[in-house]
């Protein structure tokens, strides 16, 4: 979860929070929530992320999004990237639907 949110940091992605969801979620246990301002940078966001786990030996298990580069979801297993394009982040308000959650803060 850290390396995905100091990947998308690294490329300027705005607005990056993660959520705790053990004990609320089948799912994963984390979810990294983050934005680009264009395609081009949601896809930057994105593969920066891939790299920077596949050098740390993390196993990516999909990408599904990247080309239409609007919501792209990175699936690391225990951890969800959500990569939007600014336009659609709050329309679908990731944030809202997992209020359970709790903010990680990073250091």
């Amino acid at each position: 979860m850290q390396i995905a949110a100091e990947a998308a940091d690294d490329k300027k992605a705005g607005r990056i929070v993660a959520l705790d969801l053990k004990g609320i979620s089948l799912v994963a246990d984390y979810f990294v929530i983050c934005q680009g301002n264009s395609d081009t940078q949601v896809q930057a966001i994105t593969t920066e992320i891939r790299k920077r786990v596949e050098e740390k030996g993390g196993r990516l298990r999909g990408i599904e999004g990247f080309d239409s580069a609007r919501w792209v979801l990175v699936d690391l297993g225990d951890v969800v990237v959500h990569v939007f394009h600014r336009d659609e982040r709050d329309y679908y308000n990731i944030e809202r639907l997992w209020s359970d959650a709790k903010v990680v803060e990073f250091v």
